[in-house]
């Protein structure tokens, strides 16, 4: 019984010797090609140590982590360094942030990036690399702040002048259909003068055309024994209408008088003769 124990002791030991030299031998392969740039092949030995032998030292994971950064893989390398975030030994710790800082950084992730560097130098203030790329990052973050308001204000000042050059054509267009209403108001008025002026010396026109008539009337009307007898007397026909005009006159008022006298009542104590 002890013998059989004794052999299943050592079987174990032989048995675990062979993994830990595996395991060294897939270490010092997966090392040989990070160093030598092969970082496709250094992934494939850090993943198989990990996910089939069941290493879980901080010292591969990083290693592993770091082979994802070299190969810009950008979706394995975040959850390759979170897990080291946390790990105890703080060196590691602090460049499985420095590495997430620079990768956010490239991404122009800039405020995740400089927090993942203060996180960094939290973890081990001696990380000069961390530092250097937190001093970094903050000045282009403050730079980029500036630019930003800069930007702000100068999109600030296009829409006043924006708001400005509306207000003004605006005023322009208000200006332009009140000057075309003066000027319609203008034509029409003046229309309207014309068209008075027009009807007054239509009316002047009717108005002598009418006396024209009337004195050519008033010629025919006289006879021509008249006509030539004005000749002789050398009186114009003008001169003798008047002439006409005032004896009618007369006679009109001698009618008038003759028929108040008519109408004076008689007397009754006289006899009507």
């Amino acid at each position: 019984m002890k013998l059989a124990l004794g052999f299943f002791v050592v079987a174990f030991l032989f048995t675990d010797l062979d993994k830990i030299g595996k395991i060294n031998s897939l270490k010092s392969e997966a090392k040989k090609a990070y160093l030598g740039g092969d970082y496709k092949t250094a992934v494939e030995k850090y993943k198989y140590l990990i996910d089939s032998i069941g290493v879980n030292e901080d010292e591969v994971l990083l290693n592993l982590a770091n082979s994802y950064f070299e190969l810009q893989d950008t979706s394995h390398l975040a959850n390759a360094y979170l897990p080291l975030t946390q790990s105890s030994n703080l060196k590691i710790k602090s460049v499985a942030n420095q590495q997430l800082g620079v990768s956010a950084n490239r991404q122009e992730k800039f405020e995740e990036a400089l927090n993942y560097f203060k996180q960094a130098l939290k973890a081990d203030p001696t990380n000069e690399d961390a530092r250097f790329n937190y001093e970094l990052v903050k000045k282009k973050l403050e730079e980029q702040k500036k630019q930003e308001q800069e930007q702000k204000k100068e999109d600030q000042k296009k829409d006043e002048n924006k708001d400005e050059k509306k207000d003004q054509k605006d005023k322009e267009n208000k200006d332009q259909k009140q000057d075309q209403k003066d000027k319609q108001d203008k034509e029409q008025q003046e229309k309207e003068k014309k068209d008075q002026e027009q009807k007054e010396k239509q009316s002047k026109e009717q108005e002598e055309q009418e006396q024209k008539e009337e004195q050519n009337k008033e010629k025919k009307d006289l006879p021509p024994s008249v006509s030539e007898k004005l000749k002789e007397m050398q009186m114009s026909e003008e001169k003798a209408k008047m002439i006409l005009e005032a004896m009618k006159n007369q006679e009109v008022q001698y009618l008038q008088q003759n028929k108040r006298k008519a109408t004076k009542p008689k007397d009754k104590g006289k006899p009507d003769w």
